[in-house]
């Protein structure tokens, strides 16, 4: 697959091969939502937690007498079964982590990508640099490539200026090639690449 390669102005200034190990693997849906559901649950921060009956704070004292009042046996107010009182069996602090295979993990985002190149939303750049953050002149960047309705910007290594200039954009995430992932990728409707992300994409999955 030949895709354009465009300038920060919106140029067009060459064209590139995609390899199609990469971007023309066979879409695996159904593996695509196993890791969306396995980054999901990695996210999860586990910190639930209910007060048992031990940990109410109301009075340890035995509610109402033993006997003589027609009523139920109780010996506190902390029960279960009365409103204000411990929750039994409640959620607890937990790890939800989970573990996928490099191979399937790594078969997802081909799956994904190529879905990206056959609706025509990967955008490359030959280069993304800024000589400062300014938010002003990323929009600009974005809307010469058309890509302002939301963009996941990769970039081959660490650029301070390119990502603080996106910082305040909400539909915009810049994110290094080496932690591309499948819940990004669905998330933003242009996925931008300047020339050294695809290099670094391609050897890293192809």
């Amino acid at each position: 697959m030949v895709v354009p390669v465009w300038n920060m102005a919106g140029e067009r200034v060459d064209e590139v091969e995609l390899r199609p190990e990469v971007f023309e693997a066979a879409v695996n849906v159904p593996l695509m939502h196993q890791v969306m559901v396995l980054q999901e649950a990695n996210a999860r921060l586990g910190t639930h937690r209910t007060k048992t009956r031990s940990e109410v704070n109301r009075t340890k004292a035995k509610w109402y007498r033993q006997k003589g009042t027609g009523r139920a046996r109780h010996g506190s107010r902390n029960a279960p079964t009365f409103v204000g009182g411990g929750i039994a069996h409640g959620p607890q602090p937990r790890s939800y982590e989970a573990r996928m295979p490099r191979k399937m993990r790594r078969a997802a985002l081909r799956s994904a990508l190529s879905v990206k190149a056959t609706h025509n939303q990967i955008v490359i750049l030959d280069r993304l640099e800024m000589e400062a953050p300014k938010t002003k002149a990323m929009l600009g960047v974005l809307r010469n490539l058309q890509a302002t309705n939301g963009a996941l910007i990769v970039l081959p290594e660490r650029n301070e200026a390119v990502e603080k200039s996106a910082r305040n954009l909400p539909e915009v995430k810049t994110l290094a090639a080496g932690y591309l992932n499948v819940r990004d990728l669905l998330r933003y409707e242009k996925l931008v690449l300047p020339l050294g992300a695809l290099r670094m994409i391609e050897s890293i999955l192809g």
